[in-house]
């Protein structure tokens, strides 16, 4: 994973963040092109980190993997022209298609495999009722239980973007605010006042790699006061 997460990193920069959506958001019998078409304004998969939700609006880099998606033809009024998504040859053109018109620019890799995650037990049951066997979505729900949920297409994505600006100057907030002299079994671990305030200051520094000047919110400068 570390290697993985160094191909999508450069320019100074060392951290990921981890998306993903489970399930990936499908009508039952609906197909690639119809779905993405429906995620124009934003993407389906949301921050698996703690940090506070956040829109994606731009990335550096980016690698997906998009699974269990059926394979039906995209639907299509006659008469009307093909939509670029439509006009793909394949499930991966498809995808790298619709990563670029979210995020132009971006280094992006994508694969797109036929087999979906298997959800059967003793994987938890945790699943809305709108959901059918196969983890696609229904109109309304059947029944009142999921546990016939075996399996659900899932998308999952590691991105170097600016989100991990405010993530990491937050987190190097967090630090500047906490008196560690206090917590004496941390230095008696053998960890350095000196060695703790490099940390910081490296942490800072890296935070500063992912800031793209568009929306800053601030977060240096309330570090900075600390």
């Amino acid at each position: 994973m570390m290697h993985f997460a160094d191909s999508l990193t450069f320019s100074g920069r060392k951290v990921v963040a981890a998306w993903a959506a489970l399930p990936f958001p499908a009508l039952s019998g609906s197909s690639l092109p119809d779905i993405l078409s429906a995620h124009q304004q934003d993407v389906p998969w949301k921050l698996l980190s703690s940090w506070r939700e956040q829109k994606v609006s731009c990335c550096f880099a980016q690698s997906v993997v998009l699974r269990g998606i059926c394979k039906e033809k995209p639907t299509s009024c006659p008469g009307q022209p093909r939509s670029p998504l439509q006009s793909c040859e394949s499930p991966e053109q498809l995808l790298q298609q619709y990563l670029h018109t979210q995020f132009p620019g971006a280094f992006s890799t994508c694969h797109v495999l036929q087999q979906p995650c298997d959800t059967r037990p003793p994987f938890p049951q945790f699943f809305s009722p709108l959901l059918t066997s196969r983890g696609f979505l229904l109109d309304k729900a059947q029944g009142s239980s999921s546990a016939g949920v075996e399996s659900i297409p899932v998308l999952a994505a590691l991105q170097s973007s600016p989100v991990l600006h405010s993530l990491l100057s937050g987190l190097c907030r967090d630090l500047r605010a906490r008196n560690v002299r206090r917590c004496s079994s941390f230095f008696t671990a053998g960890v350095e006042q000196d060695d703790f305030q490099e940390a910081l200051e490296e942490l800072k520094t890296l935070s500063q790699c992912y800031e793209t000047g568009f929306g800053a919110d601030g977060s240096e400068d309330e570090a900075d006061s600390d």
